[in-house]
């Protein structure tokens, strides 16, 4: 996207543009480059005559389909059988691309269509807009197949409710696209460092940000524009909200959502339990025709068997500082996580916490990286006080893998052999609830307090 001050009007860009700025067209580039010489024609053949196929169908190939096709393309045994998207861009280019690995993809516009033709299909990805996740995965698992849908579940809570309970009376697997739940470093750093080795001590603060850079409105390429008939049948009031439909509350949740709930999910994963409460402030303080918050600022309480916790949350859309990382802080250390190791992937030990090398010396840990100090000063031992940074304990676990693609398979693993989901549908109902909340909170002059019954689907 473009980082000019000046928006540029929606439908102005050029296909070249439009691709460049793609993230389809980095995916690209990344696949060919990387692992996806095993996916030739032959490989795509041996898959599909393979006992432990999964034949699959897309509903939604926009950006975040292609980031979730892009994982599937490397994981064995899983055959693409059909798409689906109300954009003609968007079947066009991902059938095109799934040719070049050996699929011949049939493509539909309507989901309902999908559903009525195609017929051995065992599983659905969803990644289309929030406010339809709940009818595209209830449609799918009422016809028998096993649904991975992209967070949130839902901007309505009443629709996202109505996903556990068909999962439930279907008897079909929902997994949400809370990522993090399956990624072997948030494993490794919560399960078994914080949780079971108790390394952190009592935890009783958490932080957690996502900053990304100022951004335009996404435009389109003419040619590809959407009459206005077809964008009124798919429930659209004009092409910039459908291109840009995150910041429209009849569609989506705006960042806290988008952004904040794949981290705030992780406060209650730390904590063992839900918020009990949720302060939060924000507005639309820097963005012209845009309906949800640009930034927010949040405060939630968590009442554990301890006592009682906080975790700080912000998102901003106008800088990019310090990127996107979280940090959960007890009084023996503290443990920095994200997805992107370069900005979260360590342990802090405080001086007075029982040793950690014994940790090391089993793989739990790395060795300690001893601290800079930084003496310039004629002052030296305030200057050394001051400025000596911890030590950094690097974690052992790396995930050379898309950040999706441990998910997926986890998701593949429940179908095939029954493997627990990360994150079945009434984890991912309890974050929905958690920052759909935070929303209204931002326009509360009070605290707004959960309870706990609410939190069940």
């Amino acid at each position: 996207m473009s980082d000019k001050n000046k928006p540029k009007k929606s439908g102005s860009l050029s296909r070249r543009d439009f691709l460049k700025s793609s993230a389809w067209a980095g995916l690209g580039t990344a696949l060919s480059s990387r692992m996806l010489k095993a996916k030739s024609p032959a490989a795509v053949q041996s898959a599909q005559e393979s006992s432990d196929r999964i034949n699959i169908a897309v509903i939604g190939v926009g950006t975040q389909g292609r980031v979730l096709v892009e994982s599937c393309l490397r994981i064995p045994d899983i055959h693409f059988q059909a798409i689906c998207d109300i954009w003609e861009y968007s079947q066009v280019y991902a059938s095109r691309y799934l040719q070049k690995y050996g699929y011949k993809v049939n493509i539909y516009e309507d989901y309902r269509q999908l559903l009525e033709k195609e017929k051995g299909l065992d599983a659905v990805i969803i990644a289309t807009p929030d406010w339809m996740h709940a009818e595209h995965a209830n449609a799918c698992m009422e016809q028998g197949l096993h649904v991975y849908c992209e967070k949130e579940m839902s901007n309505s809570l009443e629709k996202a409710q109505s996903m556990v309970r068909t999962s439930r009376r279907t008897g079909k697997l929902l997994q949400i696209g809370h990522q993090r739940r399956s990624n072997p470093r948030y494993i490794h750093a919560i399960d078994r460092l914080i949780h079971e080795k108790q390394l952190l001590g009592r935890v009783s603060q958490s932080y957690a940000q996502w900053n990304r850079s100022k951004s335009d409105m996404l435009g389109w390429p003419k040619k590809y524009t959407i009459p206005p008939e077809k964008l009124e049948k798919y429930g659209y009031r004009s092409m910039t909200e459908f291109r840009n439909w995150r910041w429209f509350k009849k569609y989506g949740g705006g960042p806290i959502v988008d952004l904040g709930s794949h981290q705030i999910d992780l406060f209650s994963w730390v904590y063992g339990t839900n918020p009990s409460s949720v302060t939060s402030c924000g507005g639309t303080d820097y963005y012209d025709k845009r309906e949800w918050y640009d930034n927010v600022m949040a405060i939630y309480e968590f009442k554990t068997v301890q006592g009682t916790c906080r975790a700080l949350y912000q998102v901003q859309t106008t800088t990019k500082y310090g990127g996107f990382y979280e940090a959960f802080m007890g009084d023996n250390g503290t443990i920095v996580l994200s997805e992107v190791p370069q900005f979260g992937n360590w342990a802090m030990r405080e001086a007075h916490a029982p040793e950690w090398d014994s940790l090391a010396k089993d793989g739990l840990l790395e060795s300690e990286t001893p601290p800079i100090q930084k003496v310039g000063t004629k002052n030296v031992f305030l200057d050394v006080r001051v400025t000596q940074e911890a030590g950094r304990w690097p974690l052992p676990v790396e995930l050379a893998k898309p950040p999706h693609q441990p998910h997926l398979e986890n998701f593949f693993s429940a179908i095939r052999a029954g493997a627990s989901l990360t994150c079945p549908g009434e984890v991912g109902y309890e974050t929905a609830l958690t920052v759909l909340t935070t929303n209204k909170a931002v326009g509360s002059p009070r605290k707004l307090r959960f309870q706990k019954e609410q939190f069940k689907a």
